[in-house]
């Protein structure tokens, strides 16, 4: 793996490493983080590092960037810094930007293939955040996985933090789609958060791309969650929140996308729901309202480039995942061969039970969905 950070840089990310509970004390103090985030190397000791000044110090001069570098090529992880002309360039609207991003990728050219996939030299589609809350409703879940997979599909690429709920449902929507979508994470890009979604999180590192501030092996504090936020706005040209509460992370990357002059939409949802009470707040200071993909696609690319993205991808269906079971393989190419009812996959009652039980699985997995009449069918990207 390739080191493409200057010394400089990897200090800065080894200090806020050994700061990290000295920035947490700041957020408790409800010091703002971009501004605690944005100081320089020696002011930002100043203000956290209290009696640990003299420690943290030491323990930075015995630590060459050397050393960092080869600690990134152990976890297969590339690193950028701010000064190399491929850092992105939507980051450095922010002052408080980080100033080396690791990335974690399976592939090779892994800092190129960032560049390609949040739209830096103009080549390729722009970037769109996809956010909202862990506890997300069904309807919530298949919004963000149906946003994901028709974004990814007309090349935008899907970015979002990989938590549970709504973040890791465009993430999983978005590999359906072909994989154009970004994890950043609050602790090291190395280290899967949370634990249940290790598998997304290697498949991201796969098809996607995962990426973080902070060093390999990092274990995130409370902080790092608003400040990875940060990153996601600053890398998307819009931003769209499917589910939130009135007080949620999400509604701080909206905030951090609107003050970077970034588009925000958000998806309506119902008026009694704790779900709906920040992005209908959102809708009501002005956001895009966002219904499906095709809203997001507007919203990403305008008008005639949405037209045109929704052209190229017409009549293509969602692809299903490498291990999908055997018998569900075999269900779903009965369906593409035209039997689209129960009655039409079924010999007897007895295999009808079986099917209807497999025709909802696939239908969870987004790969089939209702048409009338009960019939079923392809799910279309």
């Amino acid at each position: 793996m390739s080191g493409r950070a200057c010394g400089p840089c990897l200090r800065r990310t080894h200090l806020l490493a050994l700061l990290a509970g000295g920035i947490e004390l700041a957020r408790r103090e409800r010091r703002p983080l971009r501004e605690v985030l944005a100081l320089s190397d020696d002011d930002l000791l100043g203000a956290v590092s209290g009696d640990n000044r003299a420690a943290v110090l030491a323990t930075l001069e015995r630590t060459p960037h050397g050393q960092l570098l080869e600690a990134a090529a152990q976890r297969a992880l590339e690193v950028i810094c701010r000064h190399d002309p491929a850092y992105p360039s939507r980051l450095r609207d922010d002052r408080s930007a980080p100033a080396a991003l690791f990335v974690n990728a399976r592939t090779p050219d892994a800092i190129a293939r960032l560049g390609a996939l949040v739209g830096d030299g103009g080549h390729e589609p722009p970037a769109v955040a996809i956010v909202g809350t862990r506890r997300a409703s069904d309807d919530g879940l298949e919004v963000a996985r149906a946003l994901g997979r028709g974004l990814a599909a007309a090349g935008v690429t899907v970015i979002s933090g990989m938590a549970l709920g709504i973040d890791s449902a465009a993430h999983a929507g978005a590999l359906e789609g072909g994989g154009r979508t970004v994890a950043v994470l609050a602790g090291g890009a190395d280290v899967a958060y949370p634990r249940q979604k290790t598998r997304l999180h290697a498949q991201l590192a796969i098809s996607g791309l995962v990426i973080s501030e902070m060093p390999p092996g990092f274990r995130a504090f409370k902080w790092n969650f608003p400040a990875r936020n940060r990153i996601i706005a600053g890398l998307a040209q819009a931003t769209i929140v499917v589910e939130a509460a009135a007080r949620s992370g999400s509604l701080i990357t909206a905030e951090l996308a609107l003050d970077l002059g970034r588009d925000v939409g958000a998806v309506p949802g119902p008026v009694l729901s704790w779900r709906s009470r920040g992005v209908n707040a959102l809708l009501r200071d002005g956001a895009t309202l966002i219904r499906d993909a095709a809203d997001a696609l507007d919203l990403a690319l305008g008008l005639d480039g949405a037209a045109a993205a929704r052209e190229r991808t017409a009549g293509a269906v969602v692809a299903p995942p490498a291990d999908l079971a055997p018998e569900l393989l075999a269900l779903l190419a009965a369906v593409d061969d035209g039997r689209d009812t129960v009655g039409a996959l079924s010999a007897d009652a007895a295999g009808a039970a079986a099917v209807r039980a497999g025709l909802m699985e696939l239908e969870l997995l987004g790969l089939l969905r209702r048409a009338p009449g009960g019939r079923v069918m392809r799910a279309a990207l």
